[in-house]
């Protein structure tokens, strides 16, 4: 009876069990299908409505279904309310190596944060970074007053940081971080003090320069335990009295201008295990931090200019995981403590002046996973530094970076014992022999950067059976990416190779890959940037190559003998919208120019065998915009008038179409080039005169039209309108009248070439108002204009100096010329010219110059030529002008020069027939002027014959002498003659003398 009684029991308790399992899971289920609530889906559908996806990342967002299930959101499972909203960017905008930032971009949300948000009542977290919004943060996002979590890092808004976030009294965390381009600033932080519950604080990016009491705000936010105020502009403010810091762990006051004056309140903080203050201005002794921070783990104080030697007390802090000391001016070296950091995973101590270090410690840092050495004088074989470090490190070591170190010799195999190396960086040394087989060991390679060293031998197939490899540097600078330009390698591979691997960057500059044009290539369909300049293919291009990635952003082929004919269109579609690059000169490409896209940044076909009209290059697909910024034809067969469509061109800046053939005037919608800074069109065959809507070109920097058949008079709005020039070449046209006195207002001239034409009248006396040449040029910078992401173009001119035609390209910045030669130029030289103190050359040659030379030639003490040869100079040669000790190239013959040449260095090394034509004497000329008499005057006086010698006139040097002769004769004769009593008592004299003479001998 018992037993039955407990069996019912049990039964009972069995089925309540049961059926109250079944009731939980009922209940579960129901929780988990609760709907959300129907006021914020539709306040949702308002918020997509007015945003831009172009991934379409929101396409679960419609009318039906549970919008619980939407993509980013999280529902409270009790009650339906969206309590969360992830809409935040997942991808790193430099994370892609074959093109920076395409994923990126591609996810980015666009568009307009609408006021909906505000019916999502209950939202605690808010995440909408990395996208691309635009205008201000908006303010009402400061009435979500559940808010715990809320980023807008780099999201795309600008201006400032409204008040009204310091309404979210529930907030915790708080990202408003920019590493973009987007301007964001906040002039006052006081609305912080009401985020008592604030843990963690990134403000890094936005301008708090105004923001004066930055860490008074900071400091009293009781919770704090990350802060992040890196490239903030901060002024530094007087240290703290009362630190409140108790909590902060995490201190990040990067990128600002901090000194030693801020840091002593910052080393008292015992609870910090992250602390950077990198990029500050931070000097002198290493500040002493032994007591209170032994709880870092990660500490960076690199780019600042500490100039001690790294104190001992740093390698004592046995938790330091991660120290940066790179870029700053510690001494001495980095001694045997170093191997007490046990537990570290990163050390850099780069570019210092540090000349050693105890790399057998450091190879017993067996946590150790990043090392950068770049820049000390190890001075040492890379056999040997290889050697130290494979201690237990060689096992785990990621990392390797030896940069310009003074490293020599081969690399061994050793480096083979470096199983684990992801990135290895040995670039700026001078190692040689080949390159090692140990390397295709290294399987887990990802960055290898090998470049500026003395490599050589052919590059080992091998390379593409490291299958992790993304990244190669084997040249002067960059398998998705594959940079090895600037080394004398070979890669020899058969013709039928296929790579086994898809390219996105392809840099061989300088490799042999030829003669034959490299096949592979064809294979490789999703590169972004191909470089094969000076790789020594003779080839005819293949056809498939213009079919090629669509994608291209940058190609250079420059520097070949490459063959045939450039496709009809060039197809190019850059992601993002960039502009792309194309570079094909000095090349034997022939035949017609291609139509040139919209997208096309930088076109450069110069030095090639092209012909035909200009015209289906510019003025095809007119009604498209077009980005074309740099063009560059020079040196080609094209032919015909240079087409009027520039209109349709307005971001032109350099523009390149000397050495051709080219025919008829100048477009006058040239003029609508208002970005234009240099047009060359020189040796051509252009004629008629300069069309004033050129003057509209006000940017201008250089303007080459020499070697053409262009006429009428200089404009003086040349001189009016176009102030910034720098260079103005006009030689060998056929322009006639006076120049221009409007020229002189051309203050930032350097070069002036007026050589060659029919201009008359006199050199205006203002040319001394050229303020550019009138200064001593000492900076050697090229003169530039930047085009494409990943070159410069640089100004390239052709200047005839000491009767040479020479072309300046990175030095053009020193050169400073004045070309006035074989024109009808008359008057004297104006004595202002020398004021030219910085000018290096000077041509007044062929004209009809008269008077003397200037006395102050010789305070021109840069001139380095000087030529006023066939004119109608006269007087001599000044004294002073053997002050010009960098003067090499002297010219004065055939003109009316007379005396000695005066005595220095330069002048009697010149060739005698540059003093040809005068009537001059003396060295280097056979003539000696101690021969006829003929002394220099040193007085310096303003008669004839004073000026650097005595001038003598023969005719009456004679006459004067034979006056003189019958004048003292009659003196003397006339008196004898005409007075009886002198004659009595000379000739009795006479007889005097006589009779003494006679006494004497007898």
């Amino acid at each position: 009876m018992v037993m039955d009684n407990s069996k019912k029991v049990g039964t009972i308790v069995f089925l309540e069990s049961f059926c109250l399992g079944c009731l939980v899971i009922s209940i579960c289920n129901a929780i988990l299908d609760v709907p959300c609530i129907e006021s914020e889906r539709q306040a949702l559908l308002r918020f997509k409505q007015n945003l831009t996806d172009p991934s379409d990342q929101l396409a679960s967002w419609s009318n039906g279904g549970n919008c619980c299930d939407w993509t980013g959101l999280v529902c409270d499972n009790l009650t339906g309310y969206v309590i969360e909203l992830h809409l935040g960017n997942l991808h790193n905008p430099t994370e892609d190596t074959g093109f920076p930032g395409k994923p990126f971009e591609r996810s980015r949300f666009s568009g307009k944060v609408v006021s909906s948000l505000l019916d999502l009542k209950h939202l605690q977290y808010l995440d909408l970074s990395g996208n691309n919004f635009g205008g201000q943060i908006p303010g009402f996002l400061g009435s979500l007053h559940n808010l715990r979590y809320l980023n807008l890092s780099n999201a795309g808004f600008e201006g400032s940081v409204p008040p009204q976030l310091g309404n979210l009294t529930h907030l915790q965390y708080l990202d408003l971080h920019y590493t973009l381009s987007t301007y964001l600033y906040a002039e006052n932080l006081q609305w912080l003090t009401n985020l008592t519950k604030l843990k963690s604080l990134d403000l890094s990016g936005v301008t708090l320069s105004k923001a004066s009491h930055w860490l008074e705000v900071t400091n009293a936010l009781p919770s704090l335990i990350a802060l992040s105020l890196s490239n903030c502009d901060l002024d530094p403010v007087p240290p703290l009295k009362n630190v409140n810091f108790s909590s902060l762990g995490s201190l990040d006051l990067s990128y600002n201008t901090f000194s030693n004056f801020i840091s002593s309140w910052i080393f008292t903080l015992t609870s910090l295990v992250s602390l950077d203050l990198s990029h500050n201005s931070f000097q002198g002794q290493f500040p002493d931090g032994r007591r209170n921070m032994t709880s870092l783990t990660y500490l960076s104080l690199s780019s600042n200019g500490f100039n001690s030697s790294i104190p001992d007390w740093l390698y004592s802090l046995n938790h330091l995981q991660h120290l940066n000391l790179g870029s700053n001016n510690f001494q001495g070296t980095i001694s045997e403590g170093v191997g007490n950091l046990t537990s570290a995973i990163s050390l850099v101590f780069a570019y210092n002046k540090l000349e050693g270090a105890a790399l057998r410690s450091l190879g017993k840092l067996c946590s150790l996973r990043i090392l950068v050495l770049s820049g000390l004088k190890l001075s040492q074989d890379i056999s040997d530094v290889l050697k130290s470090l494979s201690g237990c490190l060689s096992d785990r070591l990621e990392s390797l970076v030896l940069v310009n170190c003074q490293l020599s010799g081969h690399m061994s195999n050793q480096l083979g014992l470096f199983k684990n190396l992801v990135d290895l960086y040995i670039t700026s040394n001078s190692i040689s022999g080949p390159i090692p087989d140990s390397l295709r060991t290294l399987t887990s390679l990802r960055e290898v950067d090998l470049s500026e060293n003395r490599f050589n031998g052919s590059f080992p197939e091998w390379f593409g059976q490291l299958r992790k490899l993304e990244v190669l540097w084997i040249g002067k600078n960059l398998l998705r990416l594959l940079q090895a330009s600037g080394n004398r390698l070979s890669l020899k591979v058969s013709p039928d190779w296929v790579p086994p691997f898809q390219l996105g960057v392809i840099a061989l500059s300088s490799w042999n890959l030829g003669p034959r044009f490299p096949n592979w290539l064809r294979y490789q369909k999703d590169f972004l940037f191909l470089d094969i300049s000076v790789a020594r293919i003779i080839d005819t291009i293949p056809d498939w190559f213009w079919n090629l990635s669509s994608q291209i952003f940058y190609m250079n082929l420059s520097h070949n003998q490459i063959q045939g004919r450039v496709a009809g269109i060039l197809n190019t579609n850059p992601p993002l919208g960039y502009a792309s690059s194309i570079d094909l000169s000095s090349n034997f490409f022939q035949g017609s120019l291609p139509c040139l896209p919209s997208n096309v940044g930088t076109l450069d076909l110069s030095n090639n065998s092209f012909s035909g009209s200009i015209s289906p290059l510019l003025c095809c697909k007119m009604e498209e915009p077009k980005s074309l910024g740099t063009l560059r034809l020079a040196y080609n067969h094209l032919s015909g008038p240079i087409p009027d469509c520039w209109m349709s061109w307005p971001n032109i800046f350099s523009m390149d179409l000397k050495n051709n053939n080219l025919s008829g005037s100048l477009p006058s919608s040239m003029g609508s080039l208002s970005f234009l800074q240099s047009l060359h069109l020189g040796k051509n065959n252009l004629s008629g005169v300069l069309p004033p809507s050129l003057q509209n070109c006000s940017s201008l920097l250089a303007l080459d039209l020499g070697e053409n058949k262009l006429e009428g008079n200089i404009p003086n709005w040349i001189g009016e309108r176009l102030s910034r020039i720098m260079i103005l070449g006009l030689r060998s046209n056929n322009f006639q009248g006076d120049i221009p006195p409007e020229l002189c207002a051309l203050g930032s001239l350097t070069i002036l070439d007026l050589a060659h034409n029919n201009l008359s009248g006199n050199i205006p006396e203002c040319f001394n108002n050229f303020s550019a040449m009138a200064s001593v040029r000492n900076s050697s910078d090229p003169i530039s204009y930047s085009f494409g992401h990943f070159k410069n173009s640089i100004e390239t001119t052709l200047v005839v100096i000491k009767g040479i035609l020479l072309e300046y390209s990175t030095t053009l910045q020193l050169v400073t010329s004045m070309d006035l030669s074989d024109n009808n130029l008359s008057g004297q030289i104006p004595v202002g010219i020398t004021d030219l103190l910085g000018l290096r050359s000077l041509n007044l040659s062929i004209n009809r110059l008269l008077g003397k030379i200037p006395e102050t030639i010789g305070n021109m003490g840069t001139l380095e030529s000087l030529d006023f040869s066939f004119n109608q100079l006269s007087g001599a040669i000044r004294p002073s002008i053997s002050k010009l000790t960098f003067l090499s190239y002297l010219n004065v013959a055939y003109n009316n020069l007379t005396g000695k040449i005066p005595s220095s260095t330069q002048l009697q090394s010149f060739a005698a027939s540059n003093f040809a034509g005068n009537t001059l004497c003396g060295p280097p000329l056979t003539d000696n002027c101690s021969i006829n008499a003929v002394e220099p005057d040193a007085g310096g006086g303003n008669s004839e014959g004073s000026e650097g010698g005595l001038e003598v006139d023969w005719f009456w040097f004679y006459v004067s002498m034979g006056l003189g002769f019958v004048v003292a004769f009659w003196s003397f004769a006339g008196p004898l003659l005409f007075k009886k009593s002198w004659r009595s008592a000379y000739f009795q004299m006479l007889d005097s003398m006589g009779k003494k003479a006679r006494q004497c001998f007898c």
